[in-house]
């Protein structure tokens, strides 16, 4: 749910050094994303996790239809079952659940895949479910959930919209030219910083504020990562877009690729520092 299609960092060739006349568009398609996920959070419980479910399901049929391989209706029927299943797992707080369900699912998905496609099938069973699975464990706490989720939107979309401007009007040498050759490295430090110092001003209530400031520049870290792995992968299969479902902006894996690999950091990082019962306080206080 970005700004910018092409990414953290990103600034086209052919729009390097001005914003471009797409920038109202992408504004009104993440505006409407964005307040779609700020809805969801605000209401937590089954409908949180059921529209991170369906987000996930359709980043799951992004990555099956990517391959081109065999038998895609029963394999993005069987994920959008295991992807159910292993979010309310996660929404009941069972981490060995979800992750069970995954790894089943990605072996029954990758076999259906056919010879030398199931490493590929398998990995977008992990890649789609763990967005699901991250957002539903964070989310779970009463006290830190909601927090945790908005300080993570902070991060990433700060990130986002920081890299776009940046990227686009300060320009210089390409991050990694071979793979997405329109980000920038000015685009993808101060993006980082931004979305720290976003994240910062959101949770600013903490007195751990030192630590929550590296904490978010590394999750935006992680986010641009995420952010240049899809571009692998769709350079990979020679596509430009996951999907066409958001018309002249690509598709849904397009827009959550950096959302991704944010959530699974902070929840991992979460579930390594956690004091309590639930895994969102280990954000907060680590």
């Amino acid at each position: 749910m970005v700004i910018e299609q092409e990414g953290a960092g990103g600034a086209s060739a052919r729009s390097a050094g001005g914003i471009g006349a797409d920038l109202w568009p992408r504004v009104a398609a993440a505006l409407a994303m964005a307040l779609a996920a700020l809805v969801a959070t605000w209401t937590g419980g089954i409908i949180f996790v059921g529209f991170w479910w369906a987000a996930s399901a359709i980043v799951f049929w992004e990555w099956q239809r990517l391959m081109r391989a065999e038998k895609l209706i029963e394999r993005v029927a069987l994920g959008i079952v295991v992807l159910a299943l292993a979010a309310v797992f996660a929404m009941h707080g069972s981490i060995l659940g979800a992750v069970a369900a995954l790894a089943v699912g990605a072996g029954v998905v990758g076999w259906l895949a056919g010879a030398g496609l199931e490493a590929w099938a398998a990995a977008g069973t992990f890649y789609a479910g763990s967005m699901a699975v991250s957002l539903a464990l964070l989310r779970a706490s009463p006290s830190y959930g909601m927090p945790a989720i908005l300080w993570l939107f902070a991060v990433v979309w700060g990130a986002d919209v920081a890299a776009y401007f940046a990227g686009r009007l300060i320009g210089g040498p390409r991050l990694w030219r071979r793979v997405s050759p329109g980000k920038t490295w000015s685009g993808a430090i101060v993006g980082a910083l931004a979305g720290a110092a976003l994240g910062l001003m959101l949770a600013g209530w903490t007195n751990r504020i030192d630590r929550l400031f590296w904490l978010g520049l590394a999750a935006a870290v992680a986010s641009q990562c995420g952010d240049l792995f899809e571009s692998a992968v769709k350079r990979r299969f020679g596509v430009k877009d996951s999907s066409g479902l958001i018309p002249g902006h690509g598709g849904l894996m397009d827009r959550l690729d950096a959302f991704i690999a944010a959530s699974v950091f902070a929840a991992i990082f979460a579930a390594l520092h956690t004091r309590g019962t639930y895994m969102a306080s280990g954000i907060f206080e680590w």
